[in-house]
């Protein structure tokens, strides 16, 4: 049998296996973090424990902005918590060419593992199938390959989500106010994540009887922030309560309402930075929420690399694999729980 067919058959057997375990323990309410599974509890030292030496490479997107910086900066932090992990970290890159020849030089250095954001998942794919093809262990970090032969393990947030728990906790807020007006200022509307984002906005909103009244889109930078919500807020005189996707341009955004005066809604964040749940804990401002998208991700992915090499699993599973797929949780952050969320913020 050749070792594309084998992968072939293994890819299919964990995607079931890690599915079931998955379904049980996920979800985007209150009821589904209650799940619980029968555990295996790990030995005293457990996976944290030294094991062989595992070299790791590391490659994303440039730190363009304050999600993307703690990414990096979250998996360097991860590694240097093992002494059995060298880490080597590629330059930040846009630039997709150039990200592929950084992971063209991990095949070549023969690392055990690679920990891949892509720019572009897509384009990244073939090389990571030739990363996969050497031996070599890839986990792909929130920007998907187009093949499962790219990457041994996923790490993706919950775009979908983000959405859904950003509209639960609106309806919530409004209290079954079936004439309230909800605005949305989104992310770059082309992107399949801000796409997700909205759809899984407009279903909760749906679900208590709301609608997106106002939707205008920005790029997920503090300037287009600050123009996509001086437009709206231009174009509604009234609104109740406004959901941004993205607190690194929730600045611009933020600056925008500043400016305007205007002071009758609420205003709930995406993705958790640090200098919003700072905000939400002083209770002196409109921001009352934000929707965490995790950024968590790059340490994430490091981890369970190391786990992976060193063939090992995850300790609170009893599936003896770690899981093929991994999809973080959305949840919001409000006063009542912000203490818990802070400390794993990321600066905008």
């Amino acid at each position: 049998m050749s070792t594309r067919s084998t992968r072939r058959l293994l890819t299919a057997g964990l995607v079931g296996l890690s599915s079931v375990a998955l379904i049980a323990c996920t979800g985007n309410t209150p009821e589904a973090q209650k799940d619980t599974v029968v555990s295996q509890a790990a030995p005293s030292g457990g996976n944290d424990a030294p094991g062989p030496k595992v070299k790791i490479g590391f490659s994303a997107p440039a730190a363009d902005h304050g999600w993307m910086a703690a990414i990096t900066n979250s998996a360097k932090a991860e590694a240097a918590k093992y002494k059995d992990v060298e880490m080597v970290v590629a330059a930040g890159t846009n630039d997709v060419n150039q990200q592929i020849s950084q992971v063209e030089t991990f095949i070549n250095d023969k690392v055990d593992a690679i920990v891949l954001l892509p720019f572009d998942g897509a384009a990244l794919t073939p090389v990571a199938i030739k990363a996969m093809d050497a031996g070599i262990t890839v986990v792909n970090v929130d920007r998907e390959f187009d093949s499962p032969f790219a990457a041994r393990t996923t790490i993706l947030g919950d775009n979908h989500g983000m959405g859904v728990s950003a509209g639960t906790y609106v309806c919530k807020e409004l209290k079954g106010k079936k004439d309230a007006v909800v605005a949305e200022i989104a992310g770059i509307d082309s992107l399949p994540l801000t796409q997700d984002r909205s759809k899984g906005f407009k279903e909760a909103l749906a679900d208590c009887g709301l609608k997106v009244t106002n939707r205008v889109a920005a790029e997920f930078t503090v300037e287009s922030g600050e123009e996509a919500a001086t437009n709206l807020l231009q174009a509604a005189p009234k609104i109740d309560a406004i959901w941004n996707h993205d607190d690194d341009q929730g600045v611009g955004v933020m600056a925008a309402i500043k400016n305007s005066g205007r002071k009758e809604f609420f205003v709930v964040g995406g993705a958790g930075s640090a200098n919003v749940m700072r905000e939400i804990k002083a209770g002196n401002s409109l921001l009352r929420a934000t929707v965490i998208y995790p950024s968590t991700q790059g340490a994430d992915g490091i981890r369970l690399a190391r786990l992976l090499v060193q063939k090992k699993s995850l300790g609170d599973l009893v599936e003896v694999e770690v899981p093929r797929t991994v999809q973080l949780y959305a949840p919001v952050v409000t006063k009542a729980n912000v203490d818990q969320y802070l400390p794993a913020a990321f600066e905008s």
